[in-house]
């Protein structure tokens, strides 16, 4: 049977000019549950016109991708090439293997161990500041998000974050902002020109510091890339460390700090499910967590799985067809701008029970939702191209979670709901206020 024409896939127009993208902008979960309406192979227009595909089967068929029918780089170019250029994630084969044997060396056992136990101290360290008290209330989302900074900083480049650190977080908003800059030339002083000024001052501090971690091999993860090695005894260049870096840096800053925020906002609103948290972590021997002790957190796994399956820090997946393919029945050829929605089925009744519920048990053993598709839950994408960092990030929620815990009870007002901003990556916009009570 012969596929149905590209241009007989139903087009959703949405706005004169800007199309769909101030709905996607508001609400990615919405704009892809509009889209499904007319099937799980829809056009729709944003900055261009784009092919979205939606369902498991369809997450499977974009990122298995075994035919090279897709290409990440020409998914991801538009949207970060000017502020993340080399970016892993927007890298194709043989290039992004080749980068990522290299960089697997910096996330094997002997270094996350280490990693571990370098940020434990670090969040004791900021939780201690945390202000509590009747009637104070705490805006959380900044206080994690200079908390995660401090982390990255102590475990990524090996050191203690001072006057840089404000600097440092403000270049990572301004870069991550320029993503989705309407107008895509840096010209002052606009979304564009801020990331590009950003990123030039990212540059700078990494390469002041290349020449020392090039001559000694230290924990930290900077030094780790500038000394991995593949198989055969490739290394990174300056050039390329530098880039890795920066997109590192961003990555485990901006979406651990999404994680925890959610999973505190979970947490507040279910004080049932704190108090079974906190029991666990009570039950552990040590006031940081060690590395043994990350089996020990289960249902703190499956608390953070729940929160990125709701809210997953990226919420759609590009990509661009390489080469004519079809799914669905109807024709993609290349050059056809294709995404995927993680959001969308991670909210789908045929794989998740009461989808809109907070639920952690469906992680369980015993329920297990997320086995039901190999493809139905991606908050950390999937296939080649499957984050190299998810181990970090589980390491890292566990780290901050456990402690927290030990020290504090936290809670938000009655009826409260966090007003989400979930594009580029999920954040409250209001701060998260939660009150915080010393246990």
């Amino acid at each position: 049977m012969n596929a149905t024409p590209y241009h007989s896939i139903p087009l959703v127009k949405g706005l004169p000019l800007v199309g769909n993208l101030p709905k996607f902008l508001r609400d990615p979960l919405g704009n892809a549950q509009s889209l499904a309406v007319h099937g799980n192979v829809v056009r729709s227009r944003t900055f261009f016109e784009t092919v979205t595909l939606l369902g498991p089967d369809a997450n499977q068929f974009v990122l298995h991708d075994r035919e090279g029918n897709f290409t990440s780089r020409g998914g991801w170019a538009y949207w970060i090439d000017a502020v993340f250029p080399g970016a892993i994630m927007a890298m194709d084969d043989p290039q992004h293997k080749h980068h990522r044997r290299i960089m697997q060396g910096a996330f094997k056992r002997s270094a996350m161990e280490r990693y571990v136990q370098d940020m434990g101290p670090v969040i004791a360290d900021v939780l201690a500041t945390w202000p509590t008290g009747a009637g104070h209330t705490l805006k959380v989302f900044p206080q994690i998000k200079a908390l995660t900074l401090n982390i990255a900083a102590r475990v990524f480049m090996g050191m203690a974050l001072g006057a840089e650190a404000d600097r440092m977080n403000q270049a990572f908003i301004d870069t991550v902002a320029a993503s989705l800059a309407l107008v895509r030339r840096p010209l002052p002083p606009l979304a564009m020109w801020r990331g590009v000024r950003a990123r030039r001052w990212l540059v700078q501090l990494m390469r002041s510091r290349l020449a020392e971690k090039r001559a000694t091999e230290s924990p930290d993860l900077f030094s780790q890339l500038c000394h991995a090695r593949s198989e055969d005894g490739e290394r990174f260049s300056d050039h390329e460390v530098v880039n890795h870096m920066i997109f590192l840096m961003m990555a485990a800053h901006d979406t651990t700090t999404s994680t925890l925020t959610t999973m505190v906002y979970c947490l507040a609103r279910q004080p049932e499910w704190q108090d079974r948290l906190r029991q666990d972590a009570l039950a552990l021997p040590e006031a940081q967590l060690r590395y043994a002790d990350l089996a020990g957190c289960e249902r703190t796994e499956w608390v953070m799985k729940e929160a990125l399956r709701l809210y997953p820090p990226l919420t759609s997946i590009p990509r661009k067809a390489a080469r004519d393919c079809e799914f669905g029945g109807f024709q993609i050829p290349k050059g056809t701008p294709v995404g995927i929605s993680p959001i969308h089925t991670h909210h789908l009744p045929s794989l998740w029970t009461r989808p809109t519920e907070f639920d952690p048990e469906r992680f369980s053993p015993g329920r297990a939702e997320h086995r039901r598709h190999a493809y139905g839950y991606l908050p950390f994408g999937g296939g080649a191209h499957l984050c190299i960092g998810q181990h970090f990030a589980d390491m890292e929620v566990k780290s901050v979670l456990h402690q927290l815990l030990r020290r504090y009870r936290f809670g938000v007002p009655e009826g409260y709901r966090m007003p989400y901003q979930l594009v580029p990556i999920a954040k409250p916009r209001d701060g998260l206020p939660i009150s915080l009570q010393a246990l």
